[in-house]
């Protein structure tokens, strides 16, 4: 990218214009109705022909016109295309079925492989993206047309559908959800109605796809979840804790397809083609055929496609034999996807592909030769400039989304760069040759899960480390703030004396910051008592039990948030699981207590309702090789300096409010000499009974999970025998049950008691503390 003279030109940046117009048009039409997106689109058209007529006569003024005309184009085309898809949405017949929410009859066209959603305490729920056809209520007429929609589907008849399969289903419409193209939602219990077959290539690549699954399944769960997901975005097997992994690491481009596979199978195949001698446009029809292969074996979706088009950047630079193409390709390919696609403007995934090709094409050039200039060897250079480059370019949408700025991302990615190459072309490998020679696959496939176990060491390690990411405003605020810093940086640091400074104040900052980071990390607080997880709407309380081990009540609604805390708080080993009772919000993430741990024992009341949640929670324990057993007063459990007792549930109570809530587990435990006392979601009948039987001295706490996460249903004598100095409550930020009750809490608080709530501060603790109790709130509460 340099001139006669070994000056270095400014990169093409004539269409870099409209495609940001086109973005942020689209980002913000999705959340407009189609007219408002049609005015807005038109008003930017009419801006570039105003902009358009004007003849400024100052060389800047010209160049400054030609960028404001570039934006307000695409201002205009994103609009008017986003409008476009969105009068579909928003079509009046199909708006009115929505509304009725009576039984419709719909044809369908599946877009991608159907999705198992988390596990709770009911049946499996598939989510499958979908076309609808045709659509048909009870009276009227059947409606034509085509818009996006997505199924959820309660029968195992929509697992194995492949894309581009015709089908028929019966159910009812909801709306969708704000901020993207679908029309509705559609809810069917009943299996689907299979017309035709999927096309040809539909059903290779599904082939190929179940193959190298098959291939994958006697590996290692970490490295055969993960080879799958890495060359042809199949994550089916990838553990939910590993996915966190790489994402606390900033290696989450790794669990699927990403614009480096692509560049690894088309730089294979272009480095065959060239050993015949193939001229530049012959090479780039090969690469082309090559890369609609990979997409069809990795499925047309929106990540695939965007990876796609990041590698047709490089064809194009290929096909025009000039490196300065690569940029203005980048935004060509950006914005065309966008217009096809309005919906990609929301999506993170599209943002960081699109800045990380960025960075390789515009910063890690100049960062490369600078580095060979002062005697790094290039191949050093290299591996330096790329990560280092992409890493900068994506950190402001990675600050906005997890409020975090990565200090071990650049490090993990450059070691991680050796396997990615070996593990995707040995994967391929193993897809292509499963169908033939399923043995041959098999060994591939265990090649290829040597590089891939060294990614997993990478993600591990870096996640685990004290002070690996620092905190940093999150949301548009701090994405904004942070792409501000970087591009002052960028244009300041091209002079020498502020590169030296930069880089003093930023050891200077890591120095001093990081050894208080190492000494005090934060979370989990030292001596900590109890721990009231962050589970959205449901509960989840840790209690210690030595070194890695601990007691868990509940398990909250889903599986992912329990692991996640039980992880942060380094929990190995569950030495007696116990469940309060057997609702969704406090079994259905059961198995995320058991994953990657061992679990001792499980105990729950003696009650059978509902059976699902008993029957999930049984399923859980039994393949564990464990048995749920019951509990009730009178028993009791030890474990170094904690000790359990039940107090309740007393007589099975029938015909209350709910009779499940009102037979909940209740134990009060003792930990280092203080008392915590938990009441699952007992209700008014269930507490008048306890402090009728149990008295007092019985129930008197130093912490109290506030029962049914502060539910109005409280008996006030209860409250009052307790008397907690801390008070938990454990709720789904703005759910709909008008949990917290504010007369609830404001009577604890009369009490004295200092409420921690999951909804406004994350996972809370109580902590032994000189003279009495500390409480500490880690300040990450999900968003229900």
């Amino acid at each position: 990218m340099s001139g006669a003279g070994g000056e270095r030109r400014l990169p093409d940046l004539r269409l870099a214009g409209f495609a940001l117009g086109v973005w942020l048009s689209s980002l913000a039409a999705l959340h407009l109705s189609a007219r408002t997106g049609l005015l807005a689109g038109g008003s930017g058209l009419i801006v570039a022909g105003v902009l358009l007529a004007v003849r400024p006569g100052v060389t800047w003024q010209v160049a400054v016109r030609w960028i404001l005309v570039t934006v307000a184009l695409g201002v205009g085309c994103g609009a008017v295309a986003t409008a476009a898809r969105l009068s579909v949405r928003e079509a009046p017949a199909l708006a009115a079925l929505v509304r009725s929410g009576e039984p419709v009859e719909a044809e369908l066209v599946v877009r991608d492989d159907p999705r198992l959603l988390p596990g709770g305490a009911g049946p499996p729920t598939y989510l499958v993206a979908v076309e609808i056809r045709t659509v048909k209520g009870s009276e009227a007429a059947p409606i034509r047309l085509a818009a996006r929609a997505l199924v959820l589907g309660a029968d195992p008849g929509w697992r194995g559908l492949l894309p581009g399969q015709r089908v028929s289903a019966a159910g009812r419409l909801l709306p969708p959800r704000p901020g993207d193209l679908r029309a509705a939602v559609l809810s069917a219990r009943k299996p689907p109605l299979l017309h035709g077959r999927p096309s040809w290539a539909q059903r290779a690549a599904g082939v190929l796809r179940a193959g190298l699954q098959r291939a994958c399944e006697p590996l290692p769960d970490d490295s055969g979840g993960l080879l799958p997901g890495l060359v042809v975005g199949d994550t089916t097997r990838l553990d939910p804790a590993l996915e966190e992994d790489f994402r606390a690491t900033g290696m989450t481009h790794l669990t699927a397809v990403s614009g480096t596979n692509v560049a690894i199978v088309l730089g294979v195949v272009l480095f065959l083609v060239r050993r015949i001698r193939a001229g530049p446009l012959v090479s780039a029809a090969v690469c082309a055929v090559a890369l609609a292969g990979f997409v069809l074996l990795a499925r047309p979706s929106p990540s695939v496609i965007r990876a796609a088009a990041m590698g047709a950047i490089g064809l194009l630079a290929l096909a025009s034999g000039r490196s300065r193409a690569a940029v203005p390709a980048l935004a060509a390919a950006a914005a065309v996807l966008l217009v096809a696609d309005p919906e990609l403007a929301a999506d993170p995934g599209f943002a960081l592909s699109v800045l990380a090709t960025a960075g390789l094409l515009m910063l890690a050039p100049a960062w490369r030769d600078g580095l060979r200039a002062r005697g790094c060897p290039a191949g050093v250079a290299e591996a330096l400039a790329v990560p280092a480059a992409a890493q900068l370019a994506c950190g402001p949408v990675v600050a906005a989304l997890s409020g975090t700025i990565s200090l071990v991302s650049v490090p993990a990615n450059l070691v991680a760069v050796p396997a990615i190459a070996p593990a995707t072309l040995l994967g391929v490998g193993a897809a292509v040759l499963s169908p033939l020679w399923p043995d041959g696959a098999g060994f591939l496939a265990w090649l290829g899960h040597w590089p891939t176990a060294w990614l997993v060491v990478v993600a591990h390690t870096g996640a685990r480390i004290p002070a690996g990411a620092v905190p940093w405003p999150g949301g548009a605020t701090g994405g904004l703030l942070l792409a501000a810093i970087t591009v002052a940086f960028l244009v300041a640091a091209r002079r020498a004396v502020i590169r030296r400074l930069a880089t003093i104040v930023a050891l200077g900052a890591m120095l001093g910051a990081l050894p208080v980071r190492l000494l005090a990390s934060g979370w989990p607080p030292p001596h900590w008592l109890v721990v009231a997880c962050a589970v959205g709407q449901g509960d989840a309380v840790v209690l210690p039990a030595g070194a890695g081990r601990a007691v868990v009540v509940d398990a909250g609604p889903q599986p992912d948030p329990v692991d996640r805390c039980l992880r942060r708080l380094g929990v190995r080993e569950v030495a007696l699981l116990a469940v309060s009772h057997f609702h969704a919000d406090h079994i259905g993430g059961v198995s995320g207590v058991f994953r990657g741990r061992r679990v001792t024992a499980v105990i729950g009341p003696d009650w059978p309702e509902p059976a699902a949640g008993r029957n999930a929670v049984e399923a859980a324990a039994g393949e564990a090789g464990i048995a749920l057993r019951a509990a009730g007063p009178g028993w009791t459990w030890t474990v170094g300096d904690l000790r359990l007792e039940a107090l309740g549930p007393g007589e099975p109570m029938r015909g209350t409010n709910s009779d499940p809530n009102n037979n909940s587990l209740i134990l009060r435990a003792v930990v280092a000499g203080r008392s915590v006392l938990l009441l699952g979601d007992a209700e008014t009948e269930q507490q008048d009974d306890l402090f009728h039987r149990v008295g007092a001295a019985g129930l008197r706490a130093d912490v109290m999970k506030v029962a049914h996460h502060g539910s109005a249903l409280q008996s006030p004598e209860l409250l009052d025998m307790v008397d907690p100095a801390v008070a938990l409550v454990s709720v789904g930020r703005d759910n709909d049950y008008g949990h917290p009750n504010g007369p609830v809490l404001h009577r604890l608080e009369l009490g004295g008691a200092r409420i921690l709530r999951t909804d406004e501060m994350g996972d809370v603790a109580a902590v032994a503390a000189p003279g009495g109790l500390a409480v500490v709130g880690r300040g990450d509460p999900p968003a229900r």
